[in-house]
């Protein structure tokens, strides 16, 4: 469990996956399990938590900048004009995690992003219809393990796979509904809880 104290020696709560990274601690208290809604920045967290995989947060959340840099701040009708030379571009810069199935997978979902686009639908409802576009509010205190998956989440994944998105399994999918905010899973006494 994170803890501070401000000048009136209360300890502030914040969830216990959190360090004392200030990058971290801002993510946290400014992003992460607020509801998110807009489609490209939907699209961006769908992407980056699939970076994650096999990694820590942290790892991508300080790479963030760069993968917004490099992957055009994540236009899908950017990164569909993506080649083979780009991913060896891409696969040479030690400033994202150098993957090639995790660097191909964002060129691959903005395919699919678009595709679903051109058929009439829209990304933020398809992915906010699994919460009936209503954030999932869970109680846990900092002494209980949050489930790293779901039936939710496996609902997702299977979803997306089937559109052809890549890199999307049913942890992934959780990580994404926590971080957008279509589950809010902070601890109850966290200060970040709404």
């Amino acid at each position: 469990m994170t803890m501070s104290t401000n000048t009136l020696n209360k300890k502030v709560i914040r969830c216990g996956w959190l360090n004392d990274d200030p990058l971290y601690i801002s993510y946290h208290d400014n992003e992460w399990g607020k509801p998110a809604y807009d489609n490209r920045y939907l699209f961006e967290m769908l992407c980056l938590e699939g970076q994650q995989a096999g990694l820590s947060w942290i790892t991508i959340l300080k790479k963030r900048d760069n993968y917004r840099k490099l992957f055009c701040n994540f236009d899908p009708i950017k990164i569909i004009k993506f080649n083979d030379n780009d991913v060896e571009r891409l696969l040479s810069n030690p400033d994202i995690v150098r993957h090639k199935g995790k660097i191909e997978s964002i060129l691959n979902n903005a395919k699919c992003y678009i595709e679903m686009k051109l058929n009439g639908e829209d990304f933020s409802k398809f992915v906010w219809n699994f919460v009936n576009n209503t954030p999932i509010v869970n109680n846990w205190s900092n002494d209980k393990e949050v489930p790293s998956s779901t039936e939710i989440s496996v609902a997702i994944s299977k979803a997306l796979k089937k559109k052809g998105f890549k890199y999307v399994g049913s942890t992934t999918c959780y990580a994404f509904m926590q971080a957008c905010g279509l589950v809010n899973d902070h601890v109850t006494d966290c200060i970040s809880r709404n």
